[in-house]
C-alpha cells in the first residue's frame, strides 16, 4: 500500500483575551498559519478595534475648548454628607451606601466574581443635552483588580419590560451583574480605577448598544494607561464633560493631571438619561461634592436664566 501526504495549509483567527473581572477586556486577533500539521507560525497580531495611542496634549486642548466653549449652570449638587436617599437610590441588595462628614462612602460586597455583590448608585433626577460632571473620588479598597464605573445619561432600551424610565424595572437589578446594564441600556460609560496601581490600569469609555453582540463594538477610542492614578487615600477630582458625540474627562491629584478625549463618531447620540456610580464587587471609594451642570444656550447668560436645580 502507498501512503500519499497532501501538505495541509489553512489560516484560523485565534483570539486572545485580558480576562478582566468587568468582562471589558481588550481582545488581540492574532492570525496564524499552520503550514503542517502541529507546525505554526504568527503571521501578524493587531487590536480587534484598532485603538490608537493617546496624545496628552491634544487631550488637554480639547478639554479646555470644551470647558470653555459654554457658560455652565448648575443644576444638581450634593455635598455627599447627608442622607443619600434624598438624591439617589441603589440597584444591589448586598453593597452599602453610608455618610460621612467626609462624603458618601460606596462599598461594594467582598465576593468576587458574586454577581449580587456589585452595586449601582442613581441620581434620582434624568438629565438632558450636554453635561458637565465634576466630584471628588478618593478610593478606600485595596484590591487588585476589578473597576469603578460613571453611567452618563442612562435609560432603558425600551423593548419587553426594560422600558425608557430605569426605576420602572429596578426589581430587575436586585441583582446587578452587568449583562442587565449593556444588554438592555442606552448610556455612555467610563469605566476607571481599573487594576489600579499596575501597568494594567486603565480608562475606558463605551456606549453601550442594546441587545446586540454584549460589548462588542461598544468602545469609545482610545484607552488610556493610568497606573498612577487612585491609589488608596489619595483624593483625586474627576470632570466629565459630554458633549455631542465627545466625552472629554479630567483626573487631578497632588501628583498629576490626565486629560481624556474618547469620541462616539457612528453610535446612536446619548441625549437623556440618569447618572450612575457602579462598583464592582471587592471595591470601595469615598465622592463628595458631586456637581452637575448644563450649559447655558447663548444669549441667556445671566441672573434672568435659571435651570430647574435639585440641590
Amino acid at each position: 500500500m502507498k501512503l500519499i501526504l497532501f501538505p495541509i495549509v489553512q489560516i484560523c483567527l485565534v483570539t486572545l483575551a485580558v480576562a478582566e473581572p468587568e468582562k471589558d477586556s481588550r481582545k488581540l486577533d492574532a492570525l496564524v498559519k499552520f503550514d503542517a500539521p502541529g507546525v505554526s507560525r504568527i503571521i501578524s497580531v493587531e487590536e480587534t478595534n484598532q485603538i490608537p495611542s493617546s496624545n496628552p496634549a491634544a487631550d488637554k486642548a480639547a478639554f479646555e475648548k470644551a470647558t470653555a466653549g459654554a457658560a455652565w449652570a448648575e443644576v444638581f449638587s450634593d455635598s455627599c454628607t447627608a442622607d443619600w436617599k434624598e438624591k439617589w437610590f441603589l440597584d444591589g441588595e448586598v453593597g452599602t451606601v453610608t455618610n460621612s462628614p467626609q462624603g458618601m462612602t460606596l462599598t461594594a460586597g467582598p465576593e468576587f466574581k458574586n454577581d449580587a455583590h456589585h452595586m449601582v448608585l442613581w441620581t434620582k433626577r434624568s438629565f438632558e443635552g450636554d453635561l458637565k460632571i465634576e466630584y471628588e473620588y478618593t478610593r478606600t479598597d485595596k484590591a487588585p483588580n476589578c473597576v469603578t464605573i460613571l453611567y452618563i445619561q442612562a435609560t432603558g432600551s425600551g423593548k419587553g419590560p426594560y422600558v425608557k424610565d430605569i426605576t420602572k424595572w429596578n426589581e430587575l437589578r436586585k441583582t446587578p451583574a452587568m449583562k442587565t446594564y449593556y444588554k438592555h441600556m442606552h448610556t455612555y460609560h467610563i469605566s476607571y480605577a481599573a487594576n489600579p496601581g499596575i501597568d494594567k490600569a486603565y480608562i475606558r469609555g463605551r456606549r453601550y448598544i442594546p441587545d446586540s453582540q454584549g460589548l462588542k463594538g461598544t468602545a469609545l477610542k482610545p484607552d488610556y494607561s493610568t497606573p498612577k492614578l487612585f491609589a488608596t487615600g489619595v483624593k483625586h477630582h474627576i470632570t466629565v464633560i459630554k458633549k455631542d458625540r465627545d466625552l472629554y474627562m479630567r483626573v487631578e491629584n497632588p501628583d498629576q493631571v490626565v486629560y481624556c478625549h474618547m469620541s462616539n463618531p457612528n453610535l446612536p447620540l446619548i441625549t437623556e438619561g440618569r447618572i450612575g456610580l457602579r462598583h464592582m464587587f471587592t471595591r470601595s471609594a469615598r465622592y463628595a461634592n458631586f456637581k452637575v451642570s448644563r450649559p447655558v444656550p447663548e444669549g441667556k447668560v445671566g441672573a434672568d436664566h435659571k435651570y430647574d436645580n435639585q440641590k
